[in-house]
């Protein structure tokens, strides 16, 4: 486990950032083709300025939720507040980010919103995973202490090896890698073909990550607070209880 898969000079490629290249190209290709799929008027080169765009807000999302609730840590050293590659996105914020410049570039574009968050909710699960695997290389999203037999004790250099030294930890970033590879395989062989209405496969996406991550979340030593709460499981039942609400108001699972 080592953060930078090679180094020349002072230029080095991070398996961090590595995996969100290879989501972003793995994920526009499985949007692309549900695009089509679903008659979604947007030619490539739009599908591609919508996934950059998205992209962008939800790292500039993910990044500010993670930093607002470490505010005394990055008011100390502000330099550190750009430096993503250290990690530190929180998933949440990444949703809010994404979702807000992906509602300003569809209402652009008159397209159905819906519409095309269940053409994206498949690639979106696919590329967290890979993120997770980011996190597992990164040593960070860690879990706590562990007896258990698959308990990795993480480098000294790296978040995880740093807190808990010589000591094995849940892998908790592939606990939700795992979670989040299995919601992939369910969206996607299971449910996107099926003629249900707008906002599905989304929202069913909501309901299946957020509680996958409320369960993880438990195996975690680097949540983020809000007081005694932890903040994802907060903001997963939140996320539970709105997809669920408008699944069942809107019978979501019906046909158009």
């Amino acid at each position: 486990m080592h953060p930078v898969l090679f180094r020349f000079g002072p230029f080095e490629i991070r398996f961090y950032g590595l995996m969100y290249v290879a989501a972003i190209l793995v994920g526009s290709y499985l949007i692309k083709k549900e695009v089509r799929r679903k008659n979604i008027p947007l030619t490539d080169d739009e599908v591609m300025n919508f996934i950059l765009l998205a992209a962008i807000g939800g790292i500039i999302g993910a990044r500010a939720y993670y930093v607002i609730f470490n505010m005394d840590y990055y008011a100390a050293f502000p330099k550190e507040i750009p430096a993503i590659w250290h990690g530190g996105l929180a998933i949440h914020g990444g949703l809010a980010g994404g979702i807000i410049a992906a509602w300003v570039y569809l209402r652009k574009k008159d397209i159905p919103f819906w519409r095309m968050g269940d053409a994206v909710a498949p690639a979106l699960i696919l590329g967290q995973a890979f993120g997770r695997f980011g996190n597992f290389m990164n040593g960070d999203a860690h879990g706590s202490p562990t007896t258990m037999p698959w308990g990795i004790i993480f480098p000294a250099g790296s978040i995880a090896g740093t807190q808990f030294p010589n000591t094995p930890t849940h892998p908790a970033m592939l606990y939700e890698m795992a979670i989040n590879m299995t919601i992939f395989a369910i969206l996607w062989f299971k449910v996107r073909e099926r003629d249900a209405k707008d906002g599905f496969v989304f929202a069913l996406y909501i309901i299946m990550y957020s509680a996958g991550r409320f369960l993880v979340e438990s195996f975690r030593a680097d949540s983020l607070m809000l007081g005694p709460l932890r903040t994802a499981q907060m903001a997963s039942i939140i996320l539970i209880v709105l997809a669920g609400s408008i699944t069942v108001k809107k019978k979501l699972w019906r046909q158009r």
